[in-house]
This record gives structure tokens, C-alpha cells and sequence, in this order.
């Protein structure tokens, strides 16, 4: 699917799902190693775990009039280094993979006639470390090679898209990019930012969006940013600037925390849905482009219901 096809980029509201691994901690008590979702396709019951999860945000979708769907693949954590530490390897990482787009184009047949608007499938990658600190690889060439594996099974599934998402530097995402430009897709990258909206890496949410731009080998088509409170990056909307323009997605956290009080925290924090709901209409003044909405970490059906009801301005 070239860049300019993508149904997302010619406006119009797509809603996402929420915070997969928390909600299949907390919400469905499952353990899941490494918070790794991807080694529930290997078998019925962790099947079955995935539809419970997803089925409720494809319903708010087929609610929500001429709304689309990017339909995310679990497969945050599913590249080499992540998968060795849970005993796949390059064979079984690239079957686990393809069998993810699989089971998300099985539920989106089933679930487009529902909808009115396009479900687009979406490959999901995470960042090759952990996503809220910034580590290897270091360089974009090491990127481009540890993640192109990844983004070759995707496609070969049938991926309409990439997604690269909690990038934590800018060589990864431009990586990243790059993978996605040598296999043929497109490519979204959204970053993750600290509560000053820098990059764990230390460069400014703007700054990171233009450098990753500005490589003739990597440009995306469009950026978004997840994994963090609107709290935290909503004063480098509040900038401005053409850079802005280019964020069409945000897929926030539950929780005003700093990532330094969530990875410590022992409960899950579900924040104040009213009030995230409030913060995205915020997002949406500074930068009309946003329309792509979806959740992370906390977030589960009730938020993006929440968010999806400002949206259409039904409050909440």
C-alpha cells in the first residue's frame, strides 16, 4: 500500500485500541512475561484473551459514525532481542509475526461490515530496548538491520502499514524508517517523551520529529506520539510550527506519572478519563491535523470512549 493510499492521511476519524498489555494484566489477569502479548497466538485460550481485548474498541468504532479503525498487531516485543529472552528465534519470531497480521485480518473481515469506515491493517514495532529508556541500537544502520526482519514477516503477511511505536531516540526511528522503506511500506513513527516532552534520548519532541523528517531515506508518513500524558508533550504542541502538522496521532497514557513512578508503581493507575478526554480536545485545537486517537498504557474501552464522546463533541 504506497504512502499516499493510506485512508488515515486523508482525514477523518480513525480510532485505535487501548493499553494491550496492562489491560491483559490487569483487566484480564494474565501474566505476561517480559510484557510481551505476542505469545498468546500459540495458543486457543491466549486467542481467545486477544478477541475479548480487541472486541470492544472495534464495537465504539462501528458506533461511532464514518469512523475508520488502525487495527495494531500485538507485536510490541516481538524482535530478536525480546524474543530470544522468551525462546523464539529468528524462525519462530518471523512465523509469530505473520501469524499476528493473520489473526488481526481475520477479526477486521469480519468486523469491516460493521464499520463505515476502512479498517487498516497495522504492523506494530516497538523499540529494541525498553521503551522508556533510551538504549541500543545506536546508530541507524544497526537499526535499520536489527528491525528489518521484523518489518519483512509483516509485510510478507499482508500488512497494509508499520508502525513504529515508543521510539525512545531518533536514530531508531530513522532505523526504523528505513526498514519500512526497504520492504515496500509505509510507516508511522510516535515517539515517547518524559514529563519535560523530551525524549528519554534528550532531544525535544519537535527536534526529533524534523531530524527524522529530514533523512531522504527514512521519510515517514506521518508521526505520532504514545506512551506518555498529554501533560507531558502538550506545551510543544502549544509551539507550533510546520513540525506540528506532521503529528496525526496520540495514543496517551491513563496516568499523569513520570515512567519513573510507573515502572515502580504495584497498582494499575486508570488517571482521570474526564479529564484525558479534556486534554485531547486541548491537543486537537493546538494541531487540527490530529485524528488519529488511540490509548496506551491504563487505558482500556472507558477511555477511549470518554475521548471518542469529546471528539464528537457528546461530552463525557
Amino acid at each position: 500500500m504506497p504512502t499516499r493510499s493510506l485512508p488515515q492521511l486523508d482525514g477523518g476519524l480513525f480510532l485505535g485500541d487501548g493499553g494491550l498489555e496492562t489491560t491483559l494484566i490487569y483487566g484480564h489477569g494474565l501474566d505476561l512475561p517480559e510484557f510481551a502479548a505476542f505469545p498468546l497466538l500459540d495458543s486457543a485460550d491466549g486467542r481467545s484473551h486477544l478477541q475479548r481485548y480487541y472486541r470492544p474498541f472495534l464495537e465504539l468504532c462501528a458506533a461511532t459514525p464514518a469512523a475508520g479503525f488502525l487495527f495494531d498487531t500485538p507485536t510490541w516485543r516481538a524482535s530478536a532481542d525480546w524474543g530470544e529472552r522468551l525462546g523464539y528465534d529468528a524462525g519462530a519470531l518471523a512465523r509469530i509475526n505473520r501469524e499476528a497480521v493473520q489473526f488481526v485480518r481475520e477479526m477486521r473481515d469480519a468486523w469491516q461490515p460493521r464499520l463505515a469506515g476502512p479498517i487498516v491493517v497495522c504492523g506494530i514495532i516497538g523499540p529494541r530496548g525498553d521503551g522508556y529508556v533510551a538504549a541500543a541500537p545506536g546508530s541507524v544502520a544497526e537499526a535499520t538491520a536489527f528491525h528489518r526482519p521484523q518489518a519483512e514477516a509483516l509485510r510478507d503477511a499482508g500488512a497494509e502499514m508499520l508502525a513504529a511505536v515508543t521510539m525512545t531516540s531518533v536514530a531508531e526511528a530513522i532505523g526504523v524508517a528505513r526498514a519500512a522503506q526497504a520492504v515496500g511500506l509505509p510507516v508511522s513513527i510516535s515517539f515517547t517523551v518524559e514529563t519535560d516532552g523530551r525524549l528519554p534520548s534528550g532531544e525535544h519532541l519537535r527536534e526529533a520529529v524534523e531530524l527524522v523528517d529530514g533523512d531522504a531515506l527514512a521519510r515517514p508518513a506521518y508521526f505520532g506520539v504514545n506512551c506518555a500524558h498529554p501533560s507531558h508533550f502538550d506545551t510543544c504542541f502549544d509551539e507550533g510550527g510546520a513540525w506540528l502538522d506532521r503529528i496525526r496521532s496520540v495514543r496517551a497514557n491513563a496516568s499523569s506519572r513520570s515512567h519513573a513512578e510507573l515502572d515502580a508503581a504495584t497498582e494499575l493507575d486508570l488517571g482521570d478519563m474526564a479529564d484525558l478526554a479534556d486534554r485531547y480536545m486541548r491537543l486537537r485545537a493546538a494541531n487540527p491535523k490530529l485524528n488519529v486517537l488511540g490509548g496506551c498504557c491504563g487505558t482500556d474501552e472507558r477511555h477511549m470512549k470518554a475521548i471518542c464522546e469529546a471528539w464528537l463533541g457528546r461530552g463525557v
